[in-house]
């Protein structure tokens, strides 16, 4: 399976610095080209290869990382979404909750990307707690997901284990999306499992 993360901001930049960490390449795009992402391709290197957004989008699985109006550009750049996993890892810091209609706002974002499977996840950690180490206290630091499609939730779990996080899924966007949406992620933050 073939990862990228689109956005190379704060949330960007944690995600591709854990995954590097734990030793599974990724593609990371941003709209200003893969020149500017030279430092964190050095920084990285051998585990995160700077692309364009056209051949992030070649990717199996595609995270977005990147503020939530722009979603909108990415989903009219992706021709083709079938058998696409495309992860929700954005807040909606700004958005007016009328622009979401009263719905989760992933389900906005699934509307967006029709056709391919969209899952919840990355968005409860900030930056900080997203790049650092995932195991504390003797336990790994919990990451929330959510997703109507089970083949596509249970790919997007494996990987949040092998980044070194305990995954749990909470159930379909709908109904748990509302829960790691917006403040909920905010009282969401460092659980860790124990065990």
């Amino acid at each position: 399976m073939t990862y990228a993360i689109i956005g190379s901001g704060n949330v960007g930049s944690a995600l591709a610095r854990r995954f590097a960490r734990s030793g599974i390449a990724v593609g990371i795009a941003n709209t200003r080209g893969p020149h500017t992402m030279e430092a964190l391709e050095r920084e990285l290197e051998g585990y995160v290869t700077p692309l364009t957004l056209e051949d992030a989008l070649d990717s199996d699985v595609i995270i977005l990382a990147i503020p939530f109006r722009a979603h909108l550009d990415v989903a009219r750049a992706l021709e083709q979404r079938h058998g696409k996993v495309i992860v929700d890892a954005m807040n909606t810091y700004g958005v007016p909750i009328e622009e979401l209609g009263g719905r989760p706002s992933t389900v906005v974002v699934a509307s967006a990307f029709s056709g391919a499977s969209v899952v919840k996840a990355f968005n409860q950690l900030p930056a900080k707690l997203l790049a650092s180490e995932p195991v504390e206290h003797g336990g790994r630091r919990v990451m929330f997901v959510a997703g109507d499609e089970a083949s596509a939730t249970a790919a997007v779990s494996k990987l949040i284990s092998d980044l070194g996080f305990a995954p749990i899924e909470l159930g379909s966007l709908n109904n748990a999306g509302t829960l790691i949406d917006r403040g909920g992620a905010l009282v969401l933050q460092n659980l860790v499992k124990l065990g």
